[in-house]
């Protein structure tokens, strides 16, 4: 009882953070960056210590943190597996090319969308449970990257890219990243014990919706500029955003569904 109640006490905290983004700054301050991630991450280590013990929770964060930190480097060093980018100042502090906040992403988004996978298409699906857990965290991907990138300039693509800035390169390795993580944490995950899954729901949903307020601070913006000297309009941004967004709160329901 009282591991759901901090659960649901941290979905409401990043309810807020997602709510704050829109009285923040542009770009948001670090605070409120820090608030997108650091309650996924708490949300991650509090409820995969319940589902899968210490010792599992443990092992799926030094997985994230290896593989994610890894990839992003070698990616802002050669281009690969992403596309060509660096990261800005707005993310706080890096270690190496990569901010500390964007390597802990990894850990609390990457556990809620394994989670949700796994609601999908049943724990012991060793390939296919890893595959789609990859296709649900490249759809939250999806649904932020040209905001935080073409209009707040978290990161750059250098030569911008088809998907409003962003390269679709981009999200084949975030496919391939994440199947990477997901896919070794299949190897050495523990069964998992009986769970709520509507925490992980509810999780995935609000970061949904909250992408729908991302472009709230900018209705003043009507058009932006990539790298490569492409303009975009603002509002197809938001179009695009919202529309993804829709998907993901289909994966919501689709998660829902098929656990019952």
């Amino acid at each position: 009882m009282k591991t759901r109640a901090a659960l649901w006490a941290l979905i409401v905290l990043y309810a807020v953070a997602r709510v704050l983004q829109v009285f923040s700054g542009v770009p948001p301050g670090l605070g409120v960056v820090a608030l997108h991630v650091v309650p996924p991450l708490a949300f991650a280590l509090l409820h995969g210590a319940a589902t899968y013990g210490t010792r599992g929770i443990l092992a799926f964060t030094a997985i994230c943190l290896v593989v994610g930190n890894v990839a992003e480097n070698v990616g802002v060093a050669t281009g690969l597996p992403f596309g060509r980018y660096y990261f800005t100042d707005v993310m706080g502090p890096k270690l190496l090319h990569v901010p500390v906040l964007l390597g802990l992403a990894y850990i609390g988004m990457g556990y809620v969308s394994w989670t949700l996978a796994q609601m999908i298409v049943g724990p012991k699906r060793r390939v296919l449970l890893p595959l789609t857990a990859a296709a649900v965290m490249t759809t939250w991907d999806l649904s932020l990257d040209a905001v935080w990138s073409t209009i707040l300039h978290a990161w750059i693509w250098t030569g911008g890219g088809a998907w409003f800035g962003v390269p679709l390169t981009n999200f084949g390795g975030w496919l391939l990243t994440t199947y990477l993580i997901y896919q070794w944490f299949a190897f050495v995950a523990p069964q998992p014990r009986a769970f709520d899954g509507r925490t992980p729901v509810a999780f995935y949903a609000i970061s949904a919706l909250g992408n729908c307020l991302l472009l709230i601070p900018l209705r003043h913006m009507t058009v932006v500029a990539d790298p490569a000297g492409r303009v975009w309009q603002v509002s197809g941004i938001a179009a695009a955003t919202i529309a993804v967004s829709l998907l993901m709160l289909g994966i919501c329901a689709a998660a829902r569904v098929k656990s019952r």
